[in-house]
């Protein structure tokens, strides 16, 4: 890691992260024609970012720029593999079990389950023994987030915090950084366990939507729980939410995951077989 890389990290934290954010969100919904057509056009050369696999293949043909960047992909961009599924483009940084109530976030660097997943012990304490992946979306990647298995949403958890840009970087410098940024943790129920599928916010990231309930954040200085009065039953590879601008998706799983043999930081897309479907939840003893 380099000096620059390492002053990068450490210079955020004056920053005012949601104020940074605001103001690119306001650029990124700017329907004004030569400005948002600048900014797309500015951003597909700048990230190589390859059209021919978007449904609208014309860049001056979306409303503004987070239209381009939330784009919709063909039908057949991301054939489903078997098993259980990456749920985004991306780098699968880091992924195993979660040991002591720990995940590893970097070579050295773990976080805690209990405080990524909104401060609850006893939804924590679900996934005690299973495993976890990250998977850290590029500019250039497909910006929506799909199910890597299927699963009905018992609740949904908007967390506030700092939205430290998130990458190798931070991510060797900032400590506990996914369970220190804005987040919306949603937990799963299904055959094979409860899951929590985790969208971090990141600086720049000007909203985080899901598909049942539309815009998330930023909304609130403090935690947020809802819980569903009718059931959202969500099947393998449907889309679930997309971030507008940025950032990560955690997964925790309450049954334990032998993940395929995939070196951290090894590029992945939406779709891809990841593991072999968990068996099942644990039964207590």
């Amino acid at each position: 890691m380099t000096l620059s890389q390492k002053i990068f990290s450490l210079i955020q934290y004056p920053l005012p992260h949601h104020g940074i954010s605001r103001l690119t969100g306001a650029f990124a919904r700017s329907e004004t024609p030569w400005l948002k057509n600048a900014l797309i056009k500015a951003f597909i050369k700048r990230f190589n970012v390859d059209m021919r696999q978007a449904l609208e293949p014309d860049p001056t043909a979306y409303p503004h720029f987070n239209a381009f960047f939330t784009r919709a992909l063909k039908a057949d961009a991301r054939p489903l593999g078997d098993g259980l599924l990456s749920p985004a483009d991306g780098a699968l940084s880091r992924h195993g079990r979660i040991q002591a109530g720990q995940l590893l976030q970097a070579k050295g660097h773990t976080y805690s389950a209990q405080t990524l997943l909104g401060g609850d012990a006893a939804l924590a304490e679900e996934f005690m023994g299973g495993s976890f992946a990250t998977v850290y979306l590029s500019p250039s990647d497909y910006h929506r987030v799909h199910m890597p298995m299927s699963g009905t949403l018992r609740e949904m958890i908007y967390v506030p915090g700092r939205i430290f840009s998130v990458n190798q970087a931070t991510a060797r410098y900032v400590p506990n950084l996914f369970a220190r940024n804005e987040r919306l943790v949603c937990v799963f129920d299904s055959p094979q366990g409860a899951f929590a599928m985790v969208l971090v916010g990141a600086m720049v990231v000007a909203a985080i939507e899901t598909v049942w309930a539309g815009q998330i954040t930023p909304r609130a200085c403090t935690p947020q729980r809802t819980r569903f009065e009718h059931p959202v039953t969500l099947e393998r590879g449907e889309e679930m939410g997309r971030f507008k601008l940025g950032s990560t998706v955690v997964m925790c799983f309450e049954s334990p995951v032998d993940f395929d043999d995939l070196a951290p930081e090894t590029a992945v897309q939406m779709g891809q077989r990841l593991a072999d479907t968990p068996a099942g939840a644990p039964v207590s003893a």
